[in-house]
């Protein structure tokens, strides 16, 4: 790649050149929160905002404002599209070796062949941003940088205006007073299609035992209606707060906010080797140690949940074979322990082929039979025909990557639509020949509470 680090940015930046450039500054920051920083940019920025924490904590982003969005509205080559739009800014790029790789951040829908008119309209099939101002909390170290994309002559002077903007909004999180703010006070909780969901339970199920398929997923949504509009910052504060074992995540687009605190990691790379994660399989927790224990070993010991888990693992593993060398598998999973809920977890990892990106990765493994079924194409189909809503971005790849090539994709679950005064929840189970439709649907609200009880909502405490 070619980051004309031979030429400064500063000379780059003065040069009268109608060409595509991908001008960066990185600054130290100090010590910044990163809710204040996205708290900042509510005036200007409030429908151009991002947040990313991952599940151990040592990577957290913000973004503000647009350098440029990447967008697709289609259904058989959206990654591929994203990737190559993301190689051209990529290759422009002009940084000195102290600034920070910009970071291209968003999301993905789950099917885009789903036109159902929904909550989800106004958003495409995939949606990507990269930052004007970035911050990134790495390892206990806090960076800001502007991102600036231009195919105009001389960029300096928009340069130095952006430096100004940054600096105020610098000045703006370190100063005001951006305090923890109470959870929304919930009207009510509608259940949205609560029969029919029982109903395409107890169908599908029949279509399994009758071998029209081995698995598949079905979701369903209610609505919380609030008194008051709910701030971004609001949600982010208290479902990171609540859910400390998991990645966060928060992506603004037309006054509507997708955020959640999802356990399950769909890829990472890093430095050229790839990381997974097999998430299937879950129980509730204990209310004392001893039951959470015994719950545990009755997961571990459930052939259902078995099953469902080895599908998933079945299925990463073979694109991990076809993408990676080098691959590490545990023969068993273990629990992943969350505050409300336990999964059966394997870890995968592999070096990465040559030549092969984060979003090649992305496309085969989305969506993994956790989330769509077994086999992908038919349960696919099926979840269009019975299951009756349009997920958007839910059970969806949501995350980063940078210009170098590293990122993280997460698995978009335990999460929900934000707008004005509602919020839309969203929360599905694998179904297989012995399900039970009053199970399944006791075992969705299991999974609707971390974003129900951070949105003021109760659900058994």
């Amino acid at each position: 790649m070619n980051r004309k680090l031979t030429t400064t940015r500063e000379s780059q930046l003065k040069l009268n050149q109608d060409t595509l450039r991908f001008f960066t500054e990185t600054i130290d920051a100090g010590r910044i929160s990163p809710l204040a920083f996205f708290e900042a940019g509510d005036s200007c920025y409030k429908n151009e905002r991002f947040y990313w924490q991952n599940a151990d904590k040592t990577l957290t982003l913000v973004g503000l404002g647009h350098a440029t969005v990447l967008t697709s509205n289609g259904r058989k080559n959206r990654f591929a599209h994203i990737s190559t739009e993301w190689n051209k800014l990529r290759v422009a790029l002009i940084k000195e070796e102290k600034d920070m790789e910009p970071v291209l951040f968003g999301g993905f829908s789950f099917d885009p062949e789903n036109r159902t008119e929904s909550e989800w309209s106004n958003f495409p099939s995939a949606h990507f941003v990269v930052p004007s101002f970035q911050l990134m909390i790495k390892n206990g170290k806090t960076s800001i940088s502007i991102n600036y994309i231009t195919e105009s002559g001389n960029a300096a002077e928009e340069f130095d205006r952006l430096r100004d903007e940054r600096d105020r909004l610098i000045h703006l999180a370190q100063v005001e007073e951006f305090g923890p703010t109470a959870k929304p006070e919930v009207v009510s909780v509608e259940e949205l299609g609560k029969e029919h969901y029982m109903e395409t339970v107890a169908g599908v199920t029949k279509k399994i035992n009758a071998g029209e398929a081995e698995k598949v997923v079905i979701a369903r949504s209610v609505k919380l209606h609030f008194d008051n509009d709910v701030s971004a910052v609001t949600a982010l504060h208290h479902i990171s707060n609540e859910q400390q074992e998991s990645y966060h995540f928060g992506l603004q687009k037309d006054e509507s906010l997708f955020f959640g605190a999802t356990p399950e990691r769909l890829v990472e790379i890093e430095n050229g080797r790839a990381y997974s994660a097999c998430v299937a399989g879950s129980i509730r927790r204990g209310k004392t140690a001893t039951e959470d224990r015994l719950l545990g070993e009755e997961l571990l010991e459930d052939r259902k949940n078995r099953e469902e888990h080895q599908y998933v693992v079945n299925m990463i593993s073979h694109v991990f074979e076809t993408y990676c060398t080098d691959i590490v598998i545990p023969k068993m999973p273990k629990l992943m322990k969350i505050r409300d809920i336990q999964h059966l977890f394997t870890p995968v990892e592999g070096r990465l082929v040559q030549g092969i990106d984060i979003f090649s990765l992305v496309e085969a493994l989305h969506p993994t039979p956790a989330l769509g079924g077994v086999p992908t194409d038919v349960s696919l189909e099926m979840i269009r025909q019975e299951e009756g809503m349009d997920r958007g971005y839910y059970a969806a790849p949501i995350g980063w990557t940078d210009t170098a090539g590293n990122g993280e994709f997460a698995v978009a679950i335990r999460s929900a639509l934000l707008r004005n005064n509602e919020a839309y929840l969203y929360a599905g189970g694998g179904i297989v020949a012995d399900s039970e439709p009053d199970k399944e649907y006791e075992e969705t609200w299991v999974k609707f509470r971390p974003v129900l009880r951070a949105l003021g909502g109760k659900l058994n405490g």
